[in-house]
């Protein structure tokens, strides 16, 4: 909880043992550092989105707006399950206060390429009116996604994760969708 109120370079590791109820030598002695503690939690976050929320997605959906909704709900169920997680998450989509090793980097990139290839995957392209190309909508529909996101990390920013109230957030993602469906499909 400590880094997703405060962020890597703010979190104090004597409030981290506090909260942990450990003495700061056990820390370092099992973790070395701040650094390599905020490193194991970053691998152990992208082990719960990868096995608790990703692998659930129903790849059988084969409705492109459908699928969105569904992965959306998957992760609100996931957040609510994990909320530490998405919030310590949250402190390195909303800064830039540390640099993760270039594994980490990695199985990240990995881990959003394999979430964009599981929403597109599959889908029936018949949903969509015989005048829309439909790789155009998609990158339109990404490039509006990835601009929805990056706003509402513009919104967030220097916000403690863990005061935030997401369900608005979903509410208007869903409305978004209902926009999407209209604009694309038949």
């Amino acid at each position: 909880m400590e880094f997703a109120a405060n962020g890597y370079e703010r979190a104090s590791t004597n409030q981290i043992i506090k909260n942990a109820g450990i003495g700061k030598g056990m820390l370092f002695y099992y973790l070395g550092s701040k650094k390599e503690l905020y490193h194991y939690l970053v691998e152990y976050s992208l082990d719960v989105i990868e096995n608790e929320y990703m692998s659930f997605i129903n790849m059988a959906e084969t409705d492109f707006i459908k699928r969105l909704r569904q992965a959306t709900h998957l992760k609100m169920k996931c957040f609510v399950e994990n909320p530490g997680v998405f919030n310590f998450l949250g402190t390195f989509f909303l800064g830039s206060d540390i640099d993760l090793p270039e594994k980490l980097q990695k199985r990240y990139a990995n881990l959003t390429q394999r979430g964009y290839d599981i929403m597109y995957a599959n889908i029936d392209t018949s949903l969509f009116r015989e005048d829309v190309d439909v790789e155009k909508a998609f990158k339109l529909i990404q490039w509006a996604l990835d601009g929805y996101q990056n706003e509402i990390i513009a919104r967030l920013q220097g916000e403690k994760m863990t005061d935030v109230d997401f369900e608005p957030y979903w509410e208007e993602f869903y409305g978004y969708l209902d926009v999407l469906k209209k604009s694309f499909y038949k």
